[in-house]
């Protein structure tokens, strides 16, 4: 029998506002997690990109949360990126405005002034950035001791780029008796860490990846001079039609995007200097299929959330084995095939077999072969 959410709790209003947008049916992670959440229960989630997880938060965030006073907040969302904030504001807010809810995001490269003056009227979900949000603590301009729920969104990721120190300060200010709702792609390491400080008696759900909905993946090792490796990228992406390129830094992220544009190649830089607008719209333009190749840094990349990416070039080779993953998880998703392309300087090849043994990929650097990539092209 078919679960609906007015059986896991959902408020009728909230229910409405679903089925304006065509949702009538819950999908597991959160038929699994709704009626608990909704219940105020702690709850733990491990679930993968695409599964419904921010539905999974939204319906009881907006439903259970009550009207802020100026500058105390009493839900909050933290994330890891700007990006992933523009998401989870996008399927929050129409919820929250059906409840009579307000919801402002906050996240570093936009106005200071613009976020002082939403806390001054009055937020009552705040969907933030650890940085900015700590900031605007420290400053006195948002205070979090009325806090009534708390969701940790994509925690290991907020892990791996470092913002745990920060998540913890923040949530040491916000009441003990709150609801925490932690979502991650993995629960151990310092995620664990998280859930057995700041969560009680946390309900745990855990929804594996769907085998059919993960394509092949095959990954290339290629042995290239510098001055080759934009020409090589070039040939790559002609193949597999729409490309992510990593660098180590910023600079060569605008640079690789330059040199593409000048040899017929639509390209887009990503990267912490690019102010919102200017991220938004390249990923606009990328999803669209105007920009074949969006050129990132690490960084940047952990808020790109698209499927139907042919190929994953590391222009630059990736600095560890965890780097290596989330680079090369942007392709093979959704079911569609994806192809893997290291580009090996003479002076990285070390570190890439060094990593080729780390994760337990074929020892094997061979000669560039773009025309290889045509019967794993994905579109």
């Amino acid at each position: 029998m078919t679960t609906s959410f007015d059986q896991l709790g959902v408020p009728r209003k909230l229910v409405g506002a679903l089925a304006q947008r065509g949702i009538t049916e819950p999908f597991p992670i959160q038929a699994a997690t709704i009626a608990e959440a909704m219940a105020g229960r702690d709850l733990c989630g491990r679930a993968p990109t695409g599964s419904g997880k921010t539905l999974a938060f939204s319906l009881p965030l907006a439903a259970r949360v009550g009207r802020a006073e100026p500058r105390r907040p009493r839900g909050l969302v933290l994330l890891p990126t700007r990006e992933l904030a523009a998401q989870v504001a996008a399927e929050l807010t129409p919820l929250a405005q059906a409840a009579g809810r307000r919801v402002a995001t906050f996240y570093g490269g936009t106005s200071l002034g613009r976020d002082q003056q939403r806390l001054r009227r009055g937020v009552d979900l705040a969907i933030a950035c650890p940085g900015r949000l700590a900031d605007l603590v420290g400053r006195g301009d948002a205070d979090l001791s009325d806090v009534e729920v708390v969701v940790l969104d994509e925690a290991d990721r907020m892990a791996d780029m470092g913002f745990l120190p920060e998540v913890r300060r923040l949530l040491d200010t916000t009441p003990k008796q709150r609801q925490t709702l932690l979502f991650s792609a993995t629960l151990d390491g310092d995620v664990d860490v998280l859930i057995r400080r700041y969560q009680r008696d946390p309900v745990r759900h855990e929804l594996a990846e769907d085998p059919a909905e993960q394509g092949e993946v095959r990954h290339y090792f290629w042995h290239a001079e510098p001055s080759e490796r934009v020409a090589l990228t070039r040939d790559v992406v002609a193949h597999a039609s729409s490309a992510i390129v990593f660098t180590r830094t910023k600079h060569a992220a605008d640079r690789v995007a330059k040199q593409l544009n000048r040899r017929g190649v639509a390209s887009a830089a990503i990267h912490g200097n690019r102010s919102q607008n200017q991220r938004q719209r390249a990923l606009a333009a990328f999803s669209s299929g105007e920009v074949a190749a969006l050129v990132a840094t690490d960084v940047a990349a952990r808020g790109i959330h698209v499927d139907d990416v042919g190929v994953v070039v590391h222009f630059d080779p990736a600095a560890t084995e965890k780097d290596y993953v989330h680079r090369s998880g942007r392709t093979g998703r959704a079911g569609a095939d994806g192809l893997v392309v290291t580009l090996v300087a003479p002076d990285k090849v070390a570190d890439v077999k060094g990593l080729q043994r780390a994760l337990r990929l074929r020892e094997r650097i061979g000669t560039a072969a773009p025309g290889e990539l045509a019967a794993s092209a994905v579109r």
